[in-house]
């Protein structure tokens, strides 16, 4: 299952182990929200001209307005992945520790750093230097309560140290981003492909004060993202209604795979209604069992007992994956 303890998604490897299963896939290892966006209301894209640098700050500033920040405080990026790997632009004060287990890519980027457990943010803040978690966490759905992310922002304040918070999952929330409403130095990431369904657009924001982004500016040069970025999400960030509707619909289906998980014996956990975590002995065996039906989930290397599954996007899906589970 290596193929799968990275990243969710690589349907062409799920086609090759499993080439007997059913097609269309249906792919339940991302959380990513099954019904996108429609990109065509953005209108056309001129794939003629180099990005636009007035495209880019119009941009920057409606995706301010919807994590209630001034627009300098919002940088663009071609995903949250590569915002994650350019953190080390900002200097950020040794020592770095992450919250685990989360993103493998944490692990990557923090080598001289360490994992820590969530149970004692409060004392390593003390300690000061920089503390990264997620919020929601990733693969567990856990959102740290308010009053804990401030008091962990206060102490670090109190010590010079920076928090940096991965909102790659907070559009599915109804509140501002942590930068907006803690104290002290704090950065913030957020993903637009994964709220929109629209995640091979690769577009992200680094949210922090304004001087603290200036280096990751200079990095990231004239053209940080394209132009279909540009448009498709200025576009998106603009139509309220469609936020609005589909955080209820996304609330809803949780509820809905909550109910069709319990019924098959599984208990699911979580906070982000993108996705559910299920620990079973026989994990593995689940994730072979659903990947022989053409349902690609997502397995744990450091933890062979945990399946993410993700939300179906329609009752045909609803229905598969309850006749699959149904089979075993």
């Amino acid at each position: 299952m290596g193929a799968w303890h990275h990243h969710g998604g690589n349907v062409g490897a799920a086609r090759r182990r499993f080439p007997d299963a059913p097609a269309p896939w249906l792919d339940l290892s991302t959380g990513i929200n099954p019904i996108p966006w429609d990109a065509a209301r953005a209108g056309p894209i001129d794939w003629s001209a180099l990005p636009d640098a007035q495209a880019l700050a119009r941009l920057e500033a409606e995706a301010a307005q919807h994590f209630s920040v001034a627009a300098e405080c919002v940088c663009a990026v071609p995903g949250t992945e590569i915002g994650l790997r350019l953190l080390d632009t900002l200097a950020l004060p040794a020592p770095l520790r992450f919250v685990a287990p989360s993103y493998g890519t944490y692990g990557e980027i923090a080598a001289a750093g360490r994992p820590i457990v969530a149970d004692v943010l409060e004392h390593e803040a003390e300690q000061g230097g920089t503390l990264l978690l997620a919020r929601p966490n990733n693969p567990d759905g856990e959102t740290l309560a308010e009053a804990r992310l401030h008091e962990i922002a206060g102490r670090l304040e109190a010590k010079g140290g920076v928090l940096v918070v991965d909102e790659a999952f907070a559009d599915t929330l109804e509140e501002s981003t942590v930068v907006a409403r803690l104290p002290g130095r704090v950065i913030a990431l957020r993903s637009f492909g994964k709220f929109f369904g629209l995640a091979g657009l690769r577009l992200g924001f680094v949210i922090a004060e304004a001087t603290l982004l200036a280096p990751l500016r200079r990095q990231l040069g004239s053209w940080p993202v394209n132009s279909a970025a540009l448009t498709i999400g200025l576009a998106a960030y603009r139509d309220q209604p469609w936020i609005g509707a589909t955080r209820l619909r996304l609330r809803r289906s949780a509820a809905r795979l909550d109910v069709l998980l319990r019924r098959r014996g599984l208990n699911p956990v979580g906070e982000c209604p993108l996705f559910r975590l299920v620990s079973t002995p026989d994990a593995g065996a689940l994730f072979e069992r659903l990947g022989g039906q053409g349902i690609l989930t997502r397995p744990f290397a450091y933890a062979p007992h945990w399946l993410r599954i993700g939300l179906p996007g329609n009752d045909a899906g609803f229905d598969r994956l309850d006749r699959a589970l149904a089979d075993g």
